[in-house]
């Protein structure tokens, strides 16, 4: 199709409303021109207000308003660590889902101060 393009050695950089950034990079990616929906893949690394978050797929649709993160996710945090298979950010509702595949469990150690 003619609207994907194919990239190597990505980075983006997504601009939030409250004049925050959010930084993503990979090895690969595809960007579609005509939605400006992104995928990004293999060594997905992200940086938010200090935290860090490593995975394999990041997958960010502008058409649909989610941000999906899997495979292998560990996030490091001024809170905490996180250990899980899946993120669902929904961007519209201001949600997360966090989860694990085939029953096993989200590891989390986090500072509720």
């Amino acid at each position: 199709k003619k609207e994907l393009i194919n990239m190597n050695f990505v980075s983006a950089v997504f601009y939030i409303k409250d004049g925050t950034e959010l930084f993503i990079s990979s090895e690969e990616g595809v960007y579609n021109n005509k939605t400006l929906d992104m995928i990004f893949t293999k060594n997905v690394q992200g940086e938010y207000n200090g935290d860090k978050l490593f995975s394999q797929r990041a997958e960010y649709s502008n058409s649909k308003n989610y941000f999906i993160i899997s495979d292998e996710i560990s996030v490091e945090s001024k809170k905490g660590k996180l250990l899980a298979d899946k993120l669902v950010f929904d961007l519209k509702e201001k949600t997360l889902d966090i989860s694990s595949y085939e029953n096993k469990k989200v590891n989390a150690q986090i500072d509720l101060k």
